[in-house]
């Protein structure tokens, strides 16, 4: 669900660790704390690998110790701002046959996307490769459903005008949820270039709004283990 999910879909991010999105009934996840075992897994910061912290939306991360994974971190999470619970993320999931590894499951290319939807500045530059990847291999055999989903998400304002221009009536559609599609519209790019950055600085903010109690949880648990 990270920087290698971001990879296989053909977003060029280097990633030294592992994101992944897991289910947390009590079956799976005796089932992470095995394969944890197994790489000789340390807590690096709190929570620990608890279903109720999970549930809330906090990442449980690790630091793996076995031989020939030495270093290698992985991140944790059930709940994720702005996406469906685990069992849709599963359903949606998209999967990929990697050589001499087999088929792995990876977030939908919309999951992913509002996934990257953080506070973080390098999650934005990645949603636009993201979706610039995604048109670029699958333009010419796009359905309409593909169509609204690059209309919602693009951020390239050349790209999104030319989506707009090819696509009026769909476009007008998705308009009534994305307001700047107007600008796009009607080839607007400086005005359409400062709606982008408008809506990036709201996601945001709502993404700051979203982590402030968490964040608050997290330095209570750490205050009280201190004590």
């Amino acid at each position: 669900m990270g920087g290698q999910a971001c990879i296989l879909y053909g977003g060029a991010e280097f990633s030294r660790d592992i994101d992944l999105s897991i289910g947390v009934d009590s079956e799976n996840l005796i089932a992470v704390k095995r394969a944890l075992a197994q790489l000789e897994a340390c807590v690096v910061f709190l929570p620990a690998l608890e279903v109720e912290a999970l549930k809330r939306g906090h990442a449980c991360h690790f630091r793996c110790q076995a031989e020939g994974v030495e270093g290698l971190r992985i991140d944790l999470m059930t709940k994720m701002r702005g996406c469906p619970d685990f069992s849709g993320l599963w359903d949606r999931r998209s999967i990929v046959n990697i050589p001499d590894i087999g088929e792995i499951g990876l977030l939908s290319l919309p999951d992913l996307v509002r996934a990257k939807k953080t506070q973080r500045e390098k999650d934005w530059p990645m949603i636009r490769r993201l979706i610039e990847t995604d048109v670029s291999a699958n333009l010419a055999q796009a359905d309409e459903s593909q169509i609204v989903f690059w209309l919602e998400e693009c951020r390239t304002p050349i790209l999104l005008s030319k989506l707009a221009q090819d696509h009026p009536t769909v476009c007008k559609g998705v308009m009534t949820r994305r307001p700047l599609l107007e600008a796009a519209l009607t080839q607007d790019l400086s005005t359409l270039e400062d709606l982008l950055h408008s809506e990036e600085k709201t996601e945001k903010e709502i993404d700051r709004v979203y982590w402030q109690p968490l964040r608050m949880e997290l330095e209570q648990w750490r205050r009280q283990r201190k004590e």
